[in-house]
């Protein structure tokens, strides 16, 4: 019984979760509203390309993104990301979206993120991401918590 309590736990505060691929990356991310599921995804992302814990949040990076849905958000937000790292060499291991809204027909995303430039000496390279992908999204709302799920193509 204690066991299982614990596991029901676990689940309930679990940011996200690789799911299994034949080739790709494929993640669900978890959040108590859509914000912290959308902070979680980019967790996730992070966290396959290198080992978050050696990622310092040293430079604060402001991000606004827009898309015609919840999904063209979803995309454009780590696709912002993920070109920051690879033009710039920025790895991220913080994320706080502040608000994601509808207005005029267009979903809006602000936010900021934390980290601090690729260092080969320091940051363990795991996998190469080229491109986020639509393949597979999802966004769901089920009871009182949101899942995203995103494929990433390596």
């Amino acid at each position: 019984m204690f066991r299982r309590i614990k596991f029901l736990a676990e689940e309930k505060t679990k940011k996200f979760k690789f799911l299994e691929h034949v080739s790709d990356i494929y993640v669900v991310a978890y959040g108590k509203n859509l914000e912290e599921a959308f902070e979680n995804v980019a967790l996730a992302m992070f966290e396959s390309m290198t080992n978050l814990s050696s990622v310092e949040q040293k430079i604060k990076f402001e991000v606004n993104v827009e898309g015609e849905d919840e999904e063209s958000l979803l995309y454009n937000w780590l696709e912002k990301l993920l070109v920051k790292f690879e033009v710039d060499n920025f790895l991220f291991s913080r994320f706080k979206v502040y608000e994601i809204k509808q207005v005029n027909n267009m979903f809006k995303l602000k936010a900021e993120v934390w980290g601090e430039q690729y260092n080969p000496e320091k940051h363990v390279s795991k996998v190469g991401i080229k491109a986020v992908t639509y393949h597979g999204m999802e966004i769901k709302k089920e009871d009182d918590k949101f899942s995203v799920k995103v494929l990433f193509d390596i």
